[in-house]
Order: C-alpha cells, then sequence, then structure tokens
C-alpha cells in the first residue's frame, strides 16, 4: 500500500470514492436512466408512429388524387357521351321533322290533286249537261218539232261518254 501513498493516493479514500461513485451509479442507473430511456423509447416510439400515421395519410391521398382524377376522367366521358347523345337526338330530331313535314306536304298535294280532280270532274259533268241541253235545243229548232228529251238526253250522253276526247279532257 505504501506505493499508493508516494502517488498521492489514499485507499480508504479511494475505495470510498469507489462505493460512492458504484452507489451513484446505481441510484442514477434506477432513478434517472431508466425513466429517462423509457420516456425517450416512448417518445421515439410517438414518433415513429406519427411518421407511419403520415406515410398512411399521404399513401391515402395520393389514392385518393388518384380515384378523383379517374372520377373527373369519368365525368368528362361521360359529359362527352351526353353531349353526343344530345347531338344525335338532335339530328334525329331534325330528320324526323323534316321527314314528317314532307308526308303533310304530300298529303296536302295529294288531298289538293283530289279536290282539283273532283271539280274538273264536275265541270266536266256540269259542260255535259249543258251541251245536252244545247244539242237536245238545236235539235229541236232544226226539225221544229218538241222531241222527247229525256230520250235524247240519254242517247247524247251514251255518245259523250264513248267519246274519248271528252273524256281526256
Amino acid at each position: 500500500m505504501g506505493g499508493f501513498a508516494s502517488l498521492g493516493i489514499n485507499l480508504p479514500l479511494l475505495v470510498v470514492f469507489i462505493i460512492n461513485f458504484v452507489i451513484l451509479f446505481v441510484l442514477l442507473r434506477i432513478f434517472l436512466y431508466k425513466p429517462v430511456l423509457k420516456m425517450l423509447d416512448e417518445r421515439a416510439k410517438r414518433a415513429k408512429e406519427t411518421m407511419e400515421l403520415a406515410e398512411a395519410t399521404k399513401k391515402e391521398y395520393e389514392q385518393s388524387k388518384g380515384e378523383v382524377q379517374k372520377q373527373i376522367e369519368k365525368g368528362r366521358h361521360e359529359a362527352q357521351a351526353v353531349i353526343a347523345q344530345a347531338l344525335q337526338t338532335g339530328e334525329r330530331l331534325k330528320e324526323e321533322s323534316r321527314e314528317e313535314a314532307t308526308k303533310q306536304a304530300q298529303v296536302i298535294i295529294d288531298r289538293t290533286r283530289a279536290e282539283l280532280e273532283s271539280e274538273r270532274e264536275k265541270i266536266v259533268d256540269g259542260l255535259r249537261k249543258e251541251f245536252v241541253e244545247i244539242s237536245i235545243s238545236a235539235a229541236e229548232k232544226v226539225i221544229k218539232e218538241t222531241l222527247d228529251k229525256e230520250k235524247h238526253r240519254k242517247l247524247i250522253e251514251e255518245t259523250l261518254q264513248q267519246s274519248v276526247v271528252l273524256k281526256k279532257s
């Protein structure tokens, strides 16, 4: 022990310091080191959870963003389809209206032709009757006697019906 004293080291004091150091180390380890490590572990765990949550939120955001883009694109396609369908329907309705107007015009033309043909027939019949009357009057004047008007009228009408010229007029 003499060697330690020559170096200026007091061995009993050194042993007390070492014992104090070990006691202090054990006390610090029990009361300070473990709670601090526990607190740091919990903080690291919360930070890790927060980072994982942030990553999950970021992934969810990216997925939602992709879904929104898909929905927007789908909406555009649907809008274009609706516009195309509306244009097609408009063209179809326009064509149907045009066809309906053509049909109505044809009906009016046919009706007008029928009315004109009816009027023509009435006029021709009137002319035939007038011609019969004139012919009977002329025949009466020519032979200077009264003829049976009804018999002569039938005879002249038959002759007129056989006449191709009057039928075509």
